[in-house]
């Protein structure tokens, strides 16, 4: 446990340290006033981003289409790649166990998230305020749509040795909750939106390794399936990519320019191979 708080600090520590220099010309607001604009702005963002695919034009859809079809190959090799993840479990240091199971978990997920926003609101730093309402309102919008996803598909969990195939919609019982996974899309969602702040693609891509070992975890402990994890991140993804341009209308300071390098991803499907390739 003392790993898993020493990991969130770094993760707040490396927030703060690589932007949250200089304050801005907030000082003039009261924090009443700041805190009250930004909490609306967190549930405007999770309004905007449920809202977004009624706008979607040619190439959103194109994505969808690349998404549910990349998932589909992966569902075929459900049972092949969960065992090959089993298999990888006994071998996995302790403190990373840990952490992929304790970070993903809503309750260190918002402590670390709320603990962004209100660094941000005690200094003032719109930046920081920014970052920590893009966390907040992708961690809520993610966390409800998974909670109603995996209520509505009830796919049971590897750990329920009963295959890939079954579903009982609407069971209570947790260990038919595992589509997708909700670990994956908070712990993503989080990485995803603080790698958005940095230019330097080899500093992103350890941020997005981070994000993905609690997925990964979930893995290891029969928790979910490939399936369950990769159309987490792929959610995750959407949404901070829809609230953060919901954002750029609501605040002038945003860490990320658009100036430098930038990482974006393919997803490759062959019959041979099904990854995603990071490029930067």
């Amino acid at each position: 446990m003392n790993i898993l708080k020493s990991v969130l600090v770094a993760f707040l520590l490396l927030s703060v340290f690589v932007h949250a220099q200089t304050s801005d010309d907030t000082v003039s607001k009261t924090k009443w006033q700041l805190l009250t604009y930004d909490f609306s702005n967190v549930f405007k963002g999770v309004g905007h981003a449920y809202t977004r695919p009624f706008e979607w034009q040619g190439q959103q859809w194109g994505t969808l289409a690349a998404v549910a079809a990349g998932t589909g190959l992966l569902y075929i090799y459900d049972k092949e790649t969960s065992d090959f993840f089993v298999r990888q479990g006994d071998d996995i240091p302790t403190f990373i166990i840990d952490y992929g199971k304790n970070y993903g978990s809503p309750r260190y997920n918002f402590l670390f998230t709320g603990g962004v926003y209100f660094t941000g609101l005690l200094t003032q730093n719109e930046k920081l305020r920014r970052l920590g309402v893009l966390l907040l309102s992708s961690a809520i919008a993610t966390g409800v749509l998974q909670q109603l996803t995996k209520s509505l598909v009830g796919r049971a969990r590897p750990l329920k040795n009963l295959g890939k195939d079954t579903f009982d919609p609407f069971n209570r019982d947790r260990d038919y909750h595992s589509f997708p996974s909700g670990h994956t899309m908070l712990a993503f969602s989080n990485a995803y939106a603080i790698g958005k702040q940095v230019s330097n693609p080899w500093l992103k891509a350890g941020i997005y390794t981070i994000g993905a070992i609690p997925g990964l975890s979930r893995l290891w402990e029969k928790q979910h399936w490939l399936t369950d994890v990769g159309l987490g991140i792929a959610i995750s993804i959407f949404t901070v990519e829809s609230i953060d341009k919901y954002l750029d209308k609501k605040y002038e300071q945003k860490y990320n320019n658009g100036k430098g390098k930038t990482l974006s991803w393919n997803f490759n499907i062959t019959p041979a191979r099904i990854g995603i390739t990071a490029i930067f």
